[in-house]
């Protein structure tokens, strides 16, 4: 259950990531409420996967997911270049990303 519990974490860090674009800065009311409620609630629900899972492996797996989504949803939806090496960057981070949950302990 941790596992998808700091799943829905890093997806909201791809929300609270991909919704400081559409802030202004913070001077935008409605997107700042839900970038605001996406940051505590992802926080929050990576400190109850805590629980169970090491802290490195939980926080490269949070960071990392909401690395990859920001950077998909940047080149699917903002034409963001999808150039080769990036590609195969993100390849790398997911590649890592499904190293430290195959050789996590739980």
């Amino acid at each position: 259950m941790s596992w998808i519990i700091l799943f829905v974490a890093g997806l909201l860090e791809v929300g609270w990531a991909v919704g400081l674009k559409y802030t202004e800065g913070f001077s935008r009311l409605v997107p700042s409420v839900l970038t605001l409620g996406a940051m505590a609630a992802s926080v929050g629900l990576l400190g109850l996967a805590l629980r169970e899972l090491p802290l490195g492996t939980a926080y490269a797996v949070w960071t990392g997911i909401g690395t990859v989504g920001t950077v998909i949803y940047g080149i699917a939806v903002l034409g963001e270049p999808a150039q080769v090496a990036r590609v195969v960057c993100i390849v790398l981070i997911v590649a890592g990303i499904a190293g430290l949950k195959i050789l996590s302990p739980h």
